[in-house]
Order: structure tokens, then sequence, then C-alpha cells
């Protein structure tokens, strides 16, 4: 019995080691498709957080804050001014991660937006990048040798200032969150810099370091080896074309229970105000055309693709959580049943002859009418007594 309550207990824990909720928004998403027969990929990467700032207690900050809603929206392509030093601020950064990859393209998305209540306000920034990315082909593949993939790029971001100039607005500061804060609340903005939240508020919000920190080995792998997934053309994949999936960001055996990032810190004023910087955890999905491999070149994790799987290859979701897992704890919920099954059964067992129903010999009763006649009409009704007892006639 102690093999089995263990193997109770190993299925329990993980089935609640995955059972987290995968994050709705994230500090960065990256999504990209990958064709190793081309060297140029178009990606998208979604970098989101939130500021919140407390004055339930009220003060300047609500005066300011309280009712108020404002944004700042626009979008850019490669041509805007300032496009340019932000694509070489990217490359710059992925040079630095070890990757040959370069940007040759870039549009963009930025907004801001202000909304303030009764007791805080948020402002909420999203920043997308659209990247035509190219250089990643390490090696092309020719005959069995699988063209040899570089994704060190992949946690890519931007540090410090990046200026870029918007029609309606003018300059506009898109990295630093206080910049957007001190257009919204100029009164307060210099000496929130200058407090001791300045840290959080001077945190880049191009920041893909949590992609890049997953191990690929940790991701999640999914193979499709027939070409026929859901809404395959939609996607831009070919019908009838091997696909491989990698994704991350989801609380999992793998990479850990997944939890929403809570920073607080505080800004005095007339008052002493609470601000937290909220945002969930990185999650990225890349799709690989062709059957990919993940594998190490030196220091770097990189990908191997062929056109089609090995020989005999029938996995289609493995690495991370193969066949021989699901069916493990398949079995594990079986043994769980059966022992469940055998416990109440000794149960039952053990209590015979405490709950064992007894009652009165049939052979000891008899009957006797308990209806009695009422002018010229007799119901016919009566009931069974014990034999011998004379009280039944006193009632």
């Amino acid at each position: 019995m102690a093999v089995v309550r263990l193997s109770i207990m190993l299925f329990l824990t993980a089935i609640i080691a995955i059972s987290g909720l995968a994050p709705a928004l994230a500090s960065s998403q990256l999504e990209v498709t990958i064709d190793p027969n081309s060297d140029t990929a178009v990606a998208k990467m979604t970098y989101q957080r939130s500021i919140v700032l407390d004055y339930s207690q009220g003060g300047k900050l609500a005066d300011a804050l309280a009712g108020k809603s404002d944004k700042i929206s626009f979008t850019a392509s490669s041509y805007t001014p300032g496009m340019s030093s932000l694509i070489a601020n990217l490359n710059s950064y992925i040079l630095s991660q070890g990757s040959q990859a370069q940007i040759t393209d870039l549009d963009l998305e930025y907004l801001a937006t202000l909304t303030g209540r009764s007791g805080s306000a948020s402002i909420d920034y999203k920043i997308v990048l659209r990247p035509t990315i190219q250089n990643f082909v390490i090696t092309a593949g020719s005959g069995n040798s699988p063209t040899l993939i570089d994704v060190d790029w992949r946690g890519f971001g931007a540090l410090g200032p990046v200026v870029i100039s918007a029609p309606m607005y003018g300059d506009v500061e898109i990295n630093i969150p206080i910049s957007a804060i001190e257009t919204f609340i100029p009164s307060m903005g210099l000496s929130m810099k200058a407090s001791d939240s300045g840290e959080l508020l001077t945190a880049r919000l191009m920041d893909g370091d949590g992609i890049k920190a997953q191990p690929i080995g940790n991701w999640h792998f999914l193979f499709d080896p027939t070409g026929i997934g859901v809404d395959a053309a939609q996607h831009g994949f070919v019908t009838g074309s091997v696909l491989s999936s990698f994704t991350m960001g989801e609380s999992s055996l793998r990479e850990g229970l997944i939890r929403e990032q809570v920073n607080e810190s505080t800004f005095t004023s007339d008052k002493v105000y609470v601000i937290k910087s909220i945002e969930s955890s990185a999650n990225a999905s890349i799709d690989i055309i062709g059957f990919a491999n993940r594998d190490i070149l030196g220091t770097s994790e990189i990908f191997g693709v062929t056109p089609n799987a090995p020989e005999g290859y029938a996995t289609t979701s493995a690495g991370e959580f193969p066949a021989f897992i699901l069916y493990g704890m398949a079995g594990m919920a079986a043994i769980g049943g059966a022992a469940m099954y055998m416990m109440s059964l000794r149960k039952l067992k053990g209590e015979k002859g405490h709950y064992d129903q007894t009652g009165i010999d049939p052979s000891a009763l008899s009957a006797t009418a308990t209806s009695a006649s009422s002018g010229g009409y007799q119901t016919v009704r009566g009931e069974a007594q014990v034999k011998g007892l004379d009280d039944y006639d006193q009632h």
C-alpha cells in the first residue's frame, strides 16, 4: 500500500504543478515563423507593462489624476525619424547576445494610456515591433545535413532612451516609463524620477530578456508531421509542409510556476504614495517549417532543421513532455483508482457486523384487524403484532 500511496502523491503533485494559469498579457511576447529555405523572417514582439499610482488617501496626486484620462498613440516605419537609431540599438543588443542575425526593416506601434480613478491611476504601456530579421541561417543544409538556425536573437530589446518623431506629438521617448508620466503630469514627473521610485519608473520597456533566459530545452515542442495543422494557410504555412512549434511562457514541470511580476516603491511629495509596476512573465512562439531539433553550437542553442522527420520518428509532442510521461500519468491515475477501491473495500469488511440489519422472525408475527365497524361499514385494515404480547389490546 505504501507504493500505491506514493504513486497517488506523485500523480497529484504533477497535476498541481502543471495546472497554473498562463498569462493573459506579457512583458515581452514573441511570435515568428521561420522558413529555413529563406534567410528572412518577419517577427512580432510585443512589450507591455502597467504602472499603478495609489492615492487612496487623497493628496496632490489625487487632485491631479482622479477622473483624468489621456493617451499617446502613434505608428512608425523604418523611414520615420528616430527609427534608424532604434534599429541600430536593437541590432547592437542582438550582437551582444552572441547572435549573427540582424534587423533590416522595422514597423512600430506605440500606445500609452492614462486612466485616473477615485483611488488610483494606471498608465498602461504597449509597444509592438514588427522587425524583418535576416542572416539567421548559420549553415544551409544539403542531403542529410540539417540547416542550422541561429535563435540567440529571440530576446531582443533596446537599451536606454529611444526617441521617435511622431507627427501629432513631436519627439516622443518610448522606452522609459517615466517619459509618458512626465507628459501626462508635468508638475510631478521630475520629482517622481528623483524619488525612491526612480529606478522602477526608468526600467526599460523593450526588454525581452525573459525569453532569452528560458533555455529552449525547457520550451514545449509540438511536431506536425502531416502538415495539416488547423488553419495552416491562415498563418502562412503551405498545406503539406512539416511544421515544428516551440512555445514557452506557461506554468509547467519544465518552466516552473509562472507568476505575475509586481514591483513596488514609494514616492514622497505632500504624502507618501505607493507606486507599483505590474507585468506578466515573457512568452514566445517560434514556428519552423520542417523538422527542427534543438542543438548546441559552442555556447549557443540552435535549431537543426531538415525537410522531414528522421525515419521512424512518430512522436508529435516530445522532449519536454514525451508520450511515456503521459502514459505514466494515466497509469498512475489507474493505480490511484484501484487503490481507492481497495481501501474502500477493506473499510467495508472491517465494519461488517456493525451495520447488519436485524429484525423479528416473521413466524413470531400474527395479523390483527385494526379498524372497527362504524354503523354497517367495516374497513379492511390491519397490522402485524408479535404473538403473546397482551399490551396491544390495551390501546
